[in-house]
């Protein structure tokens, strides 16, 4: 159809005008909602009803990082904790004349209705002279108090109770690793076995540092007998590498099928500036118990923390991070085992803590957590009569528990603990 100019023009002027309000309509919806879309990201004032998920408007460093835990009231974080602490019944430390000490504690296992532990143990004639006098430690004089130590083994029926076994591990003869002691054991289960894993000193510790690699024993019983399966299991590092020295702490858990097990090295660290150490944790992985294991390319995995406290939770792995380093006194979780990062910070975490886990070596991709372990105190007596005690520690770690106790976030403590904290006059210049 042919139309005539004039209404050609009409026709035209029209389709013009339709196509801009349509443009006009589609920049009115476009712009309304970027401004919505900044309103809700304008200025608004924090709730008082805590919000479960992070709020879309700006936040404070300080509350971006609240959504960033397992939950943002503290209370309600599964990996958060206080720890409460029971003295053990069942051990002798002779008058506590400091040649007796019992430390390092192994995270404990239930075998047949009885709970298993293992420990490093010295029964010297003498107190230790100290790591600044190891060169006149002798074959009777300990220099430390992990020095001319075994590993021992005690088993109770309510984790409170203790009774003392015996030898599970004895230093073996010279010249073999571990003839001057052995100690700071974990214990492994895997397919119906018992691997034992341990520092083995070939020099009284405090020499050169605590030089010793890590050895491990297996068995058929928890109560043994122990064979021998090898030394030096997770290989030093290459000189000038951070773990060049020792790897220490072993502790063996089962993850994706195979064996991770995580140790400890002081780095940064010689004989004349030993004040000046760091601390960090590697991995090594193997398919083997008796190896061979791989270390990880990320190592060190963790940074902070003295010793290492590690356990399967939810599809990932847990470490309660203790005493040393930046992040020190806090919980960290890592969804592969290797990056971790922190889920909360905690007050008075157990020392070298040996967590009680049922599922420890299970691998069943849902770990559990935890609510009680052992843990050791390393100043049980005067300084010239130094020793070690082992104690029970109970906590809210556990996913199957919600024990208010635990959850809670003040810590009251008599003022002579604080005071008992005071500053040496001689190093503090308003107190000479």
């Amino acid at each position: 159809m042919q139309l005539k100019p004039l209404y050609k023009h009409y026709f035209l002027s029209f389709l013009l005008a339709g196509s801009f309000i349509a443009c006009s309509d589609s920049k009115s919806v476009k712009t309304s909602a970027a401004s919505e879309e900044t309103a809700s990201k304008e200025h608004q004032v924090f709730p008082h009803k805590l919000p479960a998920e992070k709020p879309n408007f700006p936040l404070s460093a300080s509350a971006e990082r609240m959504f960033d835990y397992p939950a943002p009231r503290v209370q309600d974080n599964e990996l958060y904790s206080l720890f409460k602490y029971t003295e053990l019944k069942g051990f002798d430390y002779n008058g506590g004349d400091g040649t007796v000490s019992r430390r390092d504690p192994s995270r404990p296992i239930l075998v047949d209705g009885k709970y298993y532990m293992y420990y490093t143990k010295r029964d010297t004639k003498v107190p230790p002279i100290g790591w600044n006098r190891a060169k006149e430690a002798t074959d009777k004089i300990p220099s430390t108090d992990w020095d001319l130590c075994d590993i021992w083994y005690a088993t109770s029926e309510d984790g409170t109770t203790w009774k003392e076994e015996g030898i599970a591990i004895k230093r073996p003869e010279k010249p073999n690793p571990g003839w001057r002691s052995v100690a700071t054991p974990d214990i492994l289960i895997w397919k119906g076995k018992y691997y034992l894993y341990y520092q083995a000193f070939d020099e009284p510790s405090g020499l050169r540092g605590d030089w010793c690699p890590v050895s491990v024993s297996y068995a058929d019983s928890p109560a043994g007998p122990w064979t021998h399966g090898g030394d030096a299991v997770i290989p030093f590092g290459e000189k000038g590498e951070w773990d060049q020295d020792a790897t220490h702490d072993p502790q063996p858990i089962v993850y994706n099928g195979k064996i991770y097990l995580y140790y400890k090295a002081a780095y940064n660290k010689w004989t004349d500036i030993r004040d000046k150490y760091a601390v960090g944790h590697g991995l090594a992985i193997a398919e083997d118990p008796l190896g061979p294991f791989e270390k990880h390319p990320l190592n060190p995995v963790m940074t902070s923390g003295h010793e290492t406290t590690y356990f399967p939770f939810k599809d990932g792995i847990a470490n309660i991070t203790i005493k040393d380093g930046n992040e020190r006194e806090t919980v960290q979780y890592s969804k592969d085992g290797v990056n971790f990062e922190i889920a909360s910070v905690i007050s008075l975490p157990p020392i070298a803590g040996g967590p009680y886990a049922p599922d420890m070596f299970t691998d069943s991709g849902n770990g559990r957590g935890f609510t009680w372990g052992m843990s050791h105190f390393i100043n049980a007596g005067e300084p010239k009569k130094q020793y070690s005690i082992i104690a029970r520690f109970d906590c809210d770690l556990s996913l199957d528990h919600d024990i208010q106790e635990y959850k809670k976030t003040g810590v009251w403590h008599k003022p002579e603990v604080y005071f008992a904290q005071a500053p040496n006059k001689s190093g503090h210049p308003e107190r000479r």
